[in-house]
């Protein structure tokens, strides 16, 4: 059974941010495939993938797709 939306926004997932020869950022969460957008700003282009994020997650949610998870930190 899947967990509730919030807890998959909670969790830590890695960002990948990359400017490109435009000077477009693009930004990315590995983890979770296909979850990317961009932005003309590093700035813009986190608040687009929090949103990319947030959809992706209730896209997996509807259609009982498994979500993975960020492995736990080692201290």
């Amino acid at each position: 059974m899947n967990k509730p939306l919030e807890y998959y926004l909670s969790l830590p997932y890695t960002i990948e941010l990359t400017p490109d020869e435009d000077g477009v950022w693009v930004a990315s969460i590995p983890l979770l495939k296909g979850c990317f957008t961009q932005g003309d700003s590093r700035e813009e282009a986190l608040v687009m993938l929090d949103e990319a994020k947030a959809l992706w997650l209730e896209t997996a949610l509807e259609e009982s797709i498994s979500i993975p998870e960020p492995l736990p930190v080692a201290h």
